[in-house]
């Protein structure tokens, strides 16, 4: 993708204008990551635990990691549940499959 193939996206976060650049199809998906972001963002700032615009983003920043790593946690357990339960029907099936032959003999 060369840099004429990005649009230039304009974003605010804690009043202030950022200018991010996107593949044109990722145009809206990144304001509502913006938008997402500065609920945060403002939510950590209202609170009044944390000042200080830098502080603020790394502290969302954080609870945002420590969220995408619960997430990737409880899918890695789904897709190993899903893949025993795969398993053990494979096996079941084959089972069936060799009953079946030693009936036809």
């Amino acid at each position: 993708m060369t840099h004429q193939d990005q649009a230039r996206v304009n974003v605010r976060i804690m009043e202030k204008e950022y200018v991010i650049a996107c593949p044109y199809e990722e145009r809206s998906a990144l304001l509502d990551a913006a938008e997402y972001l500065n609920g945060r963002m403002r939510e950590v700032r209202d609170s009044g635990k944390v000042v200080g615009l830098d502080r603020i983003a790394v502290m969302v920043a954080i609870n945002l990691a420590h969220e995408l790593l619960q997430v990737k946690d409880r899918e890695a357990k789904v897709q190993s549940e899903v893949g025993g339960r795969v398993r053990g029907l494979r096996e079941r099936v084959e089972v069936a499959l060799e009953k079946g032959q030693q009936l036809e003999l």
